[in-house]
């Protein structure tokens, strides 16, 4: 199975961070954000990755290269200007086949299991779905959430709204009806999906954080950084 992790935002809330460095290398816990992402795909089995980019493009493909060095293979969707989200996974549907995928933000941090991701996708077609997500407790910067969870379905509307993740399995048909090369937002297809009955989902109460602001990036770090000196201060 194959994984996108979408990088090409320009990331303007993180600027002046940004305005030189490409948001997904941004460093939380010693490690460029996306690294974190990478590492947790590996452990689950999925070493095949697509990363797109927009925005200092050249500058994730010079820090991570054809990903050998963390033990993956990378292959790289270019953008001109950044797609949004379904359009950037349109541009990039010829790398990923014809299978169900994984999808990440480049731009959160989360410590699910992408392993039971990884199941939920190869279901996806035998259920007729075309999109599984993952959903979270509403931060305080999102209090109102985007979609509901019940019984392992995904609706726009429920009296419990949750908060989507930023990751997902999808189905390539998902897509299809996109013209390549143009923007387009993920949402609508979701919604479209959802009305159909199509979108199936489970909710992460572990660690999940949009690393959306300078802000937040430093509490981050800082956490991090205390849970290596804590493991570092265990050790015999």
């Amino acid at each position: 199975m194959k994984a996108m992790i979408l990088a090409a935002g320009r990331g303007e809330r993180m600027r002046p961070l940004t305005d030189h460095c490409p948001k997904p290398l941004l460093a939380a816990g010693g490690k460029p954000l996306i690294v974190w992402h990478i590492e947790r795909l590996r452990a689950a089995g999925i070493t095949e990755l697509v990363i797109n980019h927009a925005h200092l493009g050249h500058r994730l493909e010079a820090a991570l290269g054809d990903g050998h060095a963390l033990g993956v293979r990378i292959a790289w969707s270019a953008e001109a200007e950044a797609l949004e989200t379904a359009g950037g996974i349109r541009q990039a549907l010829a790398l990923l086949g014809d299978a169900p995928f994984l999808v990440v933000n480049g731009d959160v941090f989360c410590d699910a299991d992408f392993g039971a991701l990884r199941q939920a996708a190869t279901t996806l077609a035998a259920a007729g779905d075309l999109a599984h997500l993952l959903l979270v407790p509403n931060p305080t910067h999102h209090p109102g959430g985007d979609f509901a969870l019940a019984a392992g379905r995904v609706r726009e509307a429920g009296a419990a709204r949750l908060t989507f993740s930023g990751l997902g399995a999808y189905h390539p048909a998902l897509f299809a009806g996109l013209t390549l090369g143009e923007q387009a937002k993920l949402a609508p297809l979701l919604r479209a999906a959802m009305a159909a009955g199509r979108v199936s989902g489970a909710r992460h109460d572990g660690r999940w954080i949009d690393v959306g602001t300078p802000e937040r990036l430093a509490e981050l770090d800082a956490a991090l950084r205390a849970e290596v000196d804590a493991e570092e201060a265990r050790r015999p």
